[in-house]
C-alpha cells in the first residue's frame, strides 16, 4: 500500500512539473484573458462533466466568493449546476447540447467561456465552445493529452499532455486555483489580503 501511495504521488509530481516546463505560457494567457474580459463588464461560464463539472463549481464558487484576496464578488457561472436545466435540454434535444444552449442563452460578445475535458473529446463541452466562438466570446480549453476537439475550437488551449485521467485532473486542479489567483492578482493588487 505504501509503495502504491508513493507511485501515485510521484506520477502526479511528475505531471505538475511537466506542465510547469511547457504550459505555464498558455495558463498565463488564459488568466489575461479573463481578467481582461471580467474588468470591462463581462462574466466566465465554466462547463465540464463529471469531475470536471465539479471543477467547474469550485472555480465558479472562487470567483465568485473569493480566493486569496478579500475583493468584490467576480461573475462566474458553473453551468453544470441547474438540474432542471440540464434535464430539459437533455430530454427534449440532446446531451449534446446542455452546455451550448446556456452559452447561447447567457454568453455575450466579449465573456468568456471555459470548457473542461480530460479527453478534449466530450461533445457537449466541444459543442458549447464553438457556440461561444459563433457569439464572439473569449475561448479557453482545459484539456488532457493532445487536447482534440475541444483544444481545436479554443482560442486558448491549456493542455496537460499526461495520458492517465486522475493526473490530469490533479493538474487541472493546480491549475484552476493558479487561474484564480493570477486574475485577482492582476484586478486586485491594491486590495489586502485575506485570512
Amino acid at each position: 500500500m505504501l509503495d502504491l501511495a508513493r507511485k501515485s504521488f510521484e506520477a502526479s509530481l511528475r505531471a505538475a512539473k511537466a506542465f510547469l516546463d511547457t504550459g505555464l505560457d498558455q495558463l498565463v494567457i488564459a488568466a489575461e484573458t479573463i481578467a481582461s474580459s471580467l474588468s470591462q463588464g463581462g462574466k466566465l461560464l465554466i462547463f465540464g462533466n463529471g469531475g470536471s463539472a465539479a471543477d467547474a463549481q469550485h472555480m465558479a464558487a472562487e470567483f465568485v466568493n473569493r480566493y486569496l484576496l478579500e475583493r468584490p464578488p467576480l461573475p462566474a457561472i458553473a453551468l453544470s449546476t441547474d438540474t432542471s436545466i440540464l434535464t430539459s435540454i437533455g430530454n427534449d434535444y440532446s446531451f449534446h447540447e446542455v452546455f451550448s444552449k446556456q452559452v447561447r442563452a447567457l454568453g455575450r460578445k466579449g465573456d468568456v467561456a471555459l470548457g473542461i475535458s480530460t479527453s478534449g473529446r466530450s461533445p457537449n463541452v466541444v459543442r458549447a465552445l464553438a457556440e461561444a466562438r459563433n457569439l464572439e466570446m473569449h475561448t479557453i480549453a482545459l484539456t488532457g493529452q493532445g487536447g482534440h476537439d475541444a483544444a481545436a475550437r479554443a482560442d486558448v488551449a491549456i493542455v496537460v499532455d499526461v495520458a492517465e485521467t486522475p493526473r490530469v485532473q490533479e493538474v487541472h486542479l493546480l491549475i484552476e486555483h493558479v487561474l484564480c489567483e493570477l486574475v485577482e492578482a492582476r484586478l486586485f493588487t491594491h486590495v489586502g489580503r485575506g485570512i
